[in-house]
């Protein structure tokens, strides 16, 4: 296969009627099989056949997450005995939800992928370390296996932690890329450190970077970023992606944002009335899915903010490009007056080396207003000059100063991973 779809290199105006062909093919689709979309199509009275445009889609109201956790199973458009494997969403911001797939879904999902990695410079010759988990019901673990499969390349499945385990996989089978969330990144290279390894030793060229940011607005790579390559000289990309859209915007070599696949996937960057953002605004990511069976999705936000970007890349798609996660809709914390997204703090303090490890906390205080409790694991020794650096930066960076605490590692890992969870959790939201 073509590892850069032909629809990836056409005109904008060749790719836009190439979608508003499947945008009517899916509406449908929709109408014919999907519940919940019979009902949204009737409740608000929407006639699908005067959708034509991309532009028209501002006729149909979005879809919430708060629809797709109360009606579920109301979006499936097959029978369950179609059904070949369930996913589910982490539950971040509630209740998870169960996303099916079809066969011809895996398929898609595949697919992908192999053009994301292919996106991301990888090849055949490529060998994978995963260091992440494929249980769990995580659509991204066996998205990530099919599509390294499709791609023709090799794979190691690791799973995530250990850093010991990863480092004696990396010296017996000399991997090429590895795929994994870049704090962890930074546990390995201290854990290099420690035991006298060089990375840059290593067989590792590169990293897949998931469920983290790694670069700002102006697509500098932020603090994680810079700890990394400045201790490991290796090529990072980073990756963007949901359970729900079941497709991923992946960097290429430019490093200028994740790249848009059309044939996959209509992208809209809204604002709170449900309409377009002006070019160069950030605004809430929208994603209609194309070529989903079991449960295609129709202009649902995904409570990410974040820019879409369409000018030209040097690799040669024509696509357009998402920016940064700037922040979670449902994140936004009010401190004292002040708007605070989850990413800003983490960037204060990966900027702080003695930091060994964090969780930030999200409350309501007796007033009913939003509370922010730091929990930080630092040497004895630190505790007093980092509660000074962190009221220091924090009130002149932010305005505002969040509660410190100093935490053991055995309780900030109980923070971290829940009973059920899958992924290490930076920010706790108790509000």
């Amino acid at each position: 296969m073509k590892h850069i779809p032909e629809i990836e290199l056409k005109s904008k105006e060749e790719i836009k009627s190439f979608q508003e062909t499947k945008l009517q093919e899916l509406l449908q689709y929709l109408q014919q099989h999907s519940p919940f979309y019979q009902q949204h199509f009737a409740k608000h009275g929407i006639a699908i056949a005067s959708v034509k445009k991309l532009e028209d889609l501002t006729q149909i109201p979005v879809t919430t997450k708060d629809d797709l956790q109360q009606f579920n199973w109301n979006f499936l458009c097959v029978p369950k005995s179609k059904i070949v494997e369930f996913a589910s969403t982490s539950g971040t911001l509630g209740k998870p939800v169960t996303i099916p797939l079809t066969d011809n879904d895996l398929h898609r999902l595949a697919y992908n992928e192999c053009i994301s990695f292919a996106c991301a410079d990888g090849t055949s010759d490529d060998l994978y370390q995963l260091m992440l988990t494929l249980d769990r019901q995580f659509m991204a673990g066996i998205a990530y296996y099919e599509g390294i499969r499709k791609l023709g390349a090799g794979l190691v499945r690791v799973g995530p932690g250990l850093p010991a385990m990863q480092w004696e996989t990396i010296q017996r089978l000399q991997p090429t890329t590895l795929v994994a969330v870049p704090s962890f990144i930074v546990k390995l290279i201290e854990y290099a450190r420690q035991n006298g390894i060089d990375p840059n030793m290593s067989s590792v060229k590169k990293a897949i970077c998931i469920g983290e940011g790694l670069r700002n607005e102006a697509f500098n790579l932020n603090v994680i970023g810079k700890r990394i390559t400045d201790a490991w000289d290796i090529k990072l990309y980073s990756t963007y992606a949901s359970t729900e859209m079941q497709t991923a915007f992946t960097e290429c070599s430019q490093g200028i944002g994740g790249h848009h696949h059309p044939e996959l996937l209509i992208l809209e960057v809204l604002d709170e009335q449900g309409m377009p953002v002006k070019p160069g605004e950030a605004g809430e990511v929208t994603i209609t899915t194309l070529g989903v069976e079991a449960m295609p999705l129709l202009r649902y936000k995904t409570g990410d903010i974040a820019v879409a970007y369409t000018g030209p890349c040097a690799c040669g798609r024509t696509t357009q490009r998402l920016g940064p996660v700037l922040g979670r809709k449902q994140q936004l914390i009010k401190l004292k007056g002040t708007t605070i997204y989850p990413p800003g703090v983490f960037e204060l303090l990966n900027d702080m080396s003695s930091i060994r490890d964090y969780v930030v906390e999200a409350s309501t205080g007796e007033l009913g207003t939003d509370e922010l409790k730091l929990h930080i694991v630092v040497s004895e020794d630190m505790k007093d000059e980092i509660r000074q650096r962190l009221s220091t930066v924090f009130q002149s960076r932010l305005r505002v100063v969040p509660e410190i605490y100093f935490a053991t590692p055995q309780e900030l890992e109980k923070l971290q991973f829940g009973k059920i969870d899958r992924k290490i959790r930076k920010f706790i939201d108790n509000r």
